[in-house]
């Protein structure tokens, strides 16, 4: 028998809201991207209705959020911007279902490709990312900032969404 109090906290996924901007901030902080993005950027872009934001919280507690994934649609294309995870949280396939659903809402809305950039030696992020079907389309060499002073090259990444 398990007891709830000793059970680890299931997710539910939604669409997020600019109330959840400060949330997004902090778990976008603990990423380790060399800049994360400040609780008014996360208002602008929640703000953006071009910009499609889906969150995973808790399900006993919807105010505490485990994760999320942001993405910008343009025309039938789309691209995430952003998908994070808080370290505490990871390892539960939260980021996969996150992806999954996320995927499954730009389908829905017409979006026929997704891309991303993602740094080459990312290696967790690349394992997700191919997991979910992603393939590598190009590179930008140089194109991060690292928190030391170097550069990192972006692999560029395409996802069809026509067959979903």
């Amino acid at each position: 028998m398990r007891l709830p109090f000793f059970s680890k906290p299931k997710a539910v996924l939604r669409p997020a809201r600019t109330t959840n901007a400060s949330a997004l901030a902090e778990i976008h902080a603990e990423g380790g991207f060399a800049g994360s993005w400040s609780q008014s950027e996360f208002e602008s872009l929640l703000a953006d209705r071009a910009v499609i934001t889906d969150i995973a919280s808790d399900s006993r507690k919807t105010d505490v959020l485990f994760g999320f994934v942001m993405s910008r649609m343009a025309a039938d294309e789309a691209e995430i911007l952003t998908i994070a995870v808080r370290r505490k949280n990871r390892g539960n396939r939260i980021g996969q279902r996150l992806m999954d659903a996320h995927i499954a809402r730009l389908a829905a809305s017409g979006v026929k490709t997704l891309y991303l950039e993602v740094e080459e030696d990312n290696h967790a992020a690349l394992k997700l990312y191919e997991k979910t079907g992603f393939i590598t389309a190009g590179l930008r060499k140089g194109y991060y900032r690292k928190p030391d002073g170097g550069v990192a090259n972006a692999l560029i990444m395409k996802l069809g969404l026509e067959n979903l």
